[in-house]
């Protein structure tokens, strides 16, 4: 017995490992869902308020741009911060904050003008993009953190599919709210939920070399196969004289792959902010359903994405567990799922709505299978930069949050249809893959110059 117990060390330490690496990637899980479900409150709830205030295409484009440009904005601030202070404090923060402004949200209707309501939701959205900022840096240092390399891809893809989990469980609920309550009630449910888990978050999150819970074959699984156990990398003194934070951004941002990346992610983000802002809305106008119905029908193509999400991680980590490089265990899912996304140009030449249905629902699998963005950050974002490196690849990603919605709003109201804006989309989906072929060449870890 001895003999067969020593004859493989691997095998006996796995089965003695401990597994708190998934109890945290599970509520990195359902913060990043409710994350996606606040964002999307506005898609769900705008037919309702559109109704009540009065707001036209181009002014409802607007209102759900305002997110975005203060996400965008705080992208590089949010990354300094995180490599200052690491995840857990500012993670709690940031819940804490996006979810009273969402709160705030289901206040508007007491203003009594449009004018003033309008005013107030675009503020109210705008604050709540600035306290999200922190948010997907904070996974990538997480993920980081606590998986190896050849788990990696696995991890990430799984707390990026929260988005559409997101669409599949909230939207439905919201709509069915919006329909029997009205739709403060719907801000009013978020808001009191992230409350909740700003609170767990502070009572369960710990770097994996201080987790109480995690065992030395745990914490070596992680460190020996490239986890960096000891959260983030705070950089010395001598560090960062010779390497400020300017020049730091200087070389990540003059880095031909990491430039490659950030545009795919913007192109990949066009796709996302359609389904999560105007894909309900072009239901219900386009396609002529109820709010009811438009909540349910939309919980199909995040099925879809939900599921080639998973995929596409999976995937990539079983290529570099078979022996294939990084750069194509990382960059098959990505082409191949991007080239199948820009089938939604389809939905322009069918009538019937299941086939519209059936076209979104591949375009979504596509995008949840090709995106694999985070997990290309935490392989190559430099040790000591992971926040700010992440937080430039989500400043880039969610500009198409601003564009998006506004471009959509005025092609919509120019041409009295959603021809043009599914084109911009699929065109978006033909660009990523350009990207990932032609200008991201190896994928690596960037070493910064001192």
């Amino acid at each position: 017995m001895p003999l067969s117990r020593t004859a493989n060390p691997a095998a006996a330490d796995a089965a003695t490992r401990t597994k708190v690496r998934y109890v945290i990637l599970a509520l990195i899980f359902i913060i990043t869902t409710l994350n996606y479900a606040d964002r999307a409150t506005l898609s769900v709830t705008g037919s309702a308020m559109r109704a009540e205030f009065g707001f036209d295409a181009i002014r409802m484009g607007y209102i759900f741009s305002a997110f975005s440009w203060a996400y965008v904005l705080s992208q590089l601030p949010a990354g300094w911060i995180l490599d200052r202070f690491g995840a857990r404090r500012v993670y709690a923060a940031s819940i804490f904050l996006w979810s009273l402004f969402t709160l705030l949200q289901s206040a508007i209707g007491v203003l009594g003008s449009a004018a003033a309501a309008v005013a107030a939701l675009f503020a109210l959205r705008f604050v709540m993009g600035a306290a999200e900022a922190p948010a997907f840096p904070a996974n990538a240092k997480v993920v980081a953190s606590w998986f190896p390399t050849k788990e990696r891809g696995t991890a990430s893809a799984i707390f990026n599919s929260a988005q559409y989990f997101a669409a599949v469980v909230f939207t439905p609920l919201m709509a069915w709210v919006t329909h029997a309550y009205g739709w403060h009630h719907v801000y009013l449910m978020m808001g009191v939920g992230g409350l909740v888990l700003a609170v767990v978050w502070l009572k369960v999150m710990k770097n994996p070399a201080s987790h109480p819970h995690v065992n030395r074959q745990e914490l070596d699984y992680i460190e020996q196969g490239g986890g960096l156990v000891n959260g983030h990398q705070r950089r010395t003194q001598e560090e960062r004289k010779a390497n400020g934070g300017w020049q730091l951004m200087r070389q990540l941002l003059t880095n031909r792959m990491l430039l490659g990346v950030y545009l795919a992610q913007y192109c990949i983000n066009v796709i996302t902010y359609f389904f999560l802002t105007w894909f309900p809305i072009y239901l219900v106008q386009a396609r002529g359903m109820t709010i009811l119905q438009a909540g349910l029908v939309a919980s199909l193509p995040a099925v879809c994405g939900f599921l080639g999400g998973v995929l596409g991680g999976v995937l990539s980590d079983s290529l570099i567990r078979g022996g294939a490089s990084l750069t194509l265990a990382r960059k098959a899912p990505i082409v191949g799922g991007m080239a199948l996304s820009a089938c939604i140009v389809g939905c322009n030449y069918v009538h019937s709505d299941w086939l519209v249905v059936a076209l979104m629902s591949l375009a979504f699998f596509g995008k949840g299978l090709g995106a694999l963005g985070w997990a290309v950050v935490a392989d190559t974002a430099p040790k000591e930069a992971i926040g700010l490196s992440g937080s430039i690849f989500n400043m880039f990603g969610n500009v198409a949050g601003i564009v998006t919605p506004i471009v959509i709003g005025y092609l919509v109201a120019k041409t009295g249809s959603f021809d043009s804006a599914l084109a911009f989309v699929g065109v978006n989906a033909a660009i990523t893959v350009f990207s990932y072929l032609v200008i991201v060449k190896e994928i690596k870890r960037v070493e910064l110059a001192t």
